[in-house]
């Protein structure tokens, strides 16, 4: 038997060995995990709160078994009585290391909490919300005339609203009556009449005249980050956007991984649809307190999400997402009440509608997309790039429209990356590289200030130089690669060939040093072989995704490459071109469209027209399914290169002159993916 286990830590992905016995909360500080903890591992604090995770965990290649952790201590139960710990959760400082274990460091107890990037982006809506609020004068009852109350109430809203064949709940019944006479036969409802042919229905009634506040939530549910915009329904307003991560990060970064943990454990999905419906209810009651709003406020909610996290938010095992012919449990749009989701923090009246999913592994988020951009109504052949742990993209104009999805897993985020972690404060999100002295520069999260600015270190010491986010990573990449520190094939230099001693050793391989913080106690943030590889995985399989679409088309070139999500707000057009994620094209023909995603779930929240229209819009985007198609190799080896190996990318030629250089002697790394080469 070992006497040490290993310890992964999500979401940051961060592992390592430890003897048997050793604290959670040791083993999170000498990885440099984000584990916050003020009373010094007294068990006094609950700040270091976490999840343990049990089962089958491909994605990490170990099993967890029942007794990975010590037992539930005394420290713990005395807290848990006095103070309450959340189902699951455990004491950091308190639980100690028995064996394999993954762990979740939930929002809640990280020093620097996550930096949520999907604000709202700007957007004229036409307002016609599926739920409004509506006025109405009733008729006195009639001892001549007998009828109900409910039946007058339906006869006024049909004379004044020509609302018709309107229906409440027994709940609503039973407040009927006092709210009328309250109101001297004057009465508010709030009505929910839907774009299909069900029936209008009251959510909710106040004696008089009601302003409100009448709510909706707009919800972007992707596998890394949930993302809410909280809306005024009668004039469209963001009246907040928050979001957190989602805890089933734990389950696998990935949604094959989350798949997987499904198959092979019994019960797994439901373990998964539990954590991400908790989630929800915290994102609301959170998002309301920042608004100034009660939440019951809320009564109606809007969900987009790819395919997985659609089947485990509704509950449905996504087992048969993860094997062709990768079917849907449903892939049209959804009308339900909140309580069918547990969703408790909101209205207990509250409605949901989903947006429609255009194929198994193309969801209801980029059918947001299509909804908010339009690529069917665009004379231009337009690219839409939505990148996240899988990336979604959209080819097409008026005539016809394609869409794929490409696994390029959570590199992009700054999982899987040495010195990687989510966007916090402290976290490298900027980088420039001078390509004569080989001199970095950098900006972290939290300051507008560079490196080499005076006050710099003033201005970061609150949060520190802590790692780097995925922006901070595609930059450091295409940087290098412009200063003559990558070679087209990936391979970092030597000191000796790049003339620079930023180039260390590292193995069998060199790495790039971006920052020493070392002298202060602070980390030491490079980049490696490894984060190249990993890069070039991710930049590959986006790439290869979108060529796939372009033979399908039947199009060498683009027109305008349109990037979405919060990768399109943060990263250059310059330097992702440089690593050959998006074809070429003039840089000012790439713009961003921030979370168009969210927003195509705002539009659909605040104009009920929208859903008949995206409804309609998926039959017409025909799917093509990368996992199948044989060309997506050959694209794939060929976007290993940076930028590419083949295709010409003549407009990046324009503003960009990459250096010649080679640094594969035969040992190595590169294009070929690392493979040795055999002597004569």
């Amino acid at each position: 038997m070992s006497d040490d286990a290993l310890v992964i830590f999500t979401p940051s992905g961060k592992r390592g060995r430890f003897a048997l016995g050793t604290p959670v909360l040791t083993a999170a500080r000498q990885l440099g995990v984000d584990l916050d903890s003020v009373c010094g591992g007294r068990g006094i604090c609950s700040k270091c709160q976490i999840t343990p995770g049990y089962g089958e965990f491909p994605k990490h290649g170990v099993t967890v078994h029942e007794g990975a952790l010590s037992d539930w201590n005394a420290v713990e139960d005395r807290y848990d009585r006095i103070r309450g710990l959340p189902k699951g959760r455990r004491l950091g400082c308190q639980a100690k290391v028995m064996g394999d274990i993954v762990i979740d460091v939930p929002p809640e107890s990280q020093v620097h909490k996550q930096v949520i990037r999907k604000s709202a982006t700007e957007r004229v809506i036409a307002m016609d919300p599926a739920t409004r609020l509506l006025y109405v004068e009733v008729e006195e009852p009639d001892m001549h005339e007998p009828t109900g109350d409910f039946e007058r109430l339906a006869r006024a809203l049909d004379a004044q609203w020509q609302v018709k064949d309107v229906e409440a709940d027994l709940a609503l019944l039973r407040r009927l009556q006092p709210a009328l006479r309250k109101g001297e036969w004057k009465v508010t409802v709030a009505l929910h009449q839907g774009h299909r042919d069900a029936r209008p229905r009251i959510l909710d009634i106040w004696p008089g005249f009601h302003e409100g506040p009448l709510l909706g939530l707009a919800i972007d549910l992707g596998s890394t980050t949930i993302a809410a915009h909280l809306c005024d329904l009668s004039d469209g307003r963001v009246l907040a956007s928050s979001g957190l991560m989602n805890p089933q990060i734990r389950f696998g970064e990935d949604l094959m991984s989350r798949v997987s943990y499904a198959m092979m454990n019994p019960g797994g999905d439901q373990e998964m649809t539990a954590a991400v419906r908790q989630a929800l209810n915290t994102l609301v009651t959170a998002i309301a307190e920042e608004a100034k709003v009660e939440a019951t406020a809320i009564y109606e909610i809007v969900f987009v999400c790819n395919p997985v996290m659609h089947h485990l938010l509704l509950g449905i095992d996504p087992v048969e997402l993860g094997q062709a012919p990768f079917a849907l449990a449903t892939s049209g749009s959804l009308d339900l009440d909140a309580r069918d989701l547990d969703l408790t923090s909101v209205n207990r009246e509250a409605r949901v509608y989903v947006l429609p999913c255009i194929a198994g592994h193309v969801g209801a988020d980029c059918a947001a997309v299509a909804l908010s951009e339009e690529p069917n109504k665009s004379k231009d052949m337009v690219l839409i790039v939505d990148v996240g742990t899988n990336a979604e993209l959209l080819l097409g104009n008026e005539t016809r429209v394609l869409a794929c999805s490409s696994p390029t897993g959570p590199a992009f985020e700054g999982a899987q990356i040495s010195s990687g972690q989510r966007a916090a404060p402290g976290a490298i999100e900027r980088v420039e590289i001078d390509p004569v002295t080989k001199e970095p520069r950098f900006r972290v999260i939290g300051s507008d200030l560079w490196s080499d600015d005076p006050g710099f270190a003033e201005a970061t010491k609150t949060t520190g130089v802590t790692g780097i986010c995925g922006s901070g990573i595609i930059e450091a990449v295409a940087e290098m690669r412009m200063a003559g520190l990558v070679d087209p094939g990936g391979l970092i230099g030597s000191a000796e060939q790049t003339g620079t001693d930023r180039s260390i050793p590292y193995g069998r391989t060199h790495s790039y040093l971006v920052y020493d913080g070392s002298e202060s106690g602070g980390p030491k943030i490079m980049v490696t072989q490894g984060d190249i590889r990993a890069i070039q995985l991710a930049k590959s399989a986006l790439y290869a995704g979108a060529r796939l679409l372009m033979d399908e088309m039947g199009v060498d070139k683009v027109d305008k490459v349109t990037l979405a999500g919060a990768f399109g707000a943060h990263i250059s057009p310059k330097h992702a071109m440089v690593l050959g994620m998006i074809p070429d094209v003039p840089l000012d023909h790439v713009i961003s469209a921030g979370n168009a995603a969210g927003t195509g779930a705002r539009i659909a929240l605040c104009n009920k027209a929208s859903r008949a229209a995206i409804e309609e819009t998926v039959h017409h985007i025909h799917k093509v399914e990368t996992a199948i198609e044989p060309r997506f190799q050959e694209h794939f080896v060929n976007a290993n290169a940076i930028p590419h190996a083949v295709d010409p990318f003549p407009e990046l030629g324009k503003v960009v002159s990459l250096p010649e250089v080679s640094f594969n002697t035969g040992g190595g790394g590169g294009a070929d993916g690392g493979r040795r080469r055999r002597r004569g």
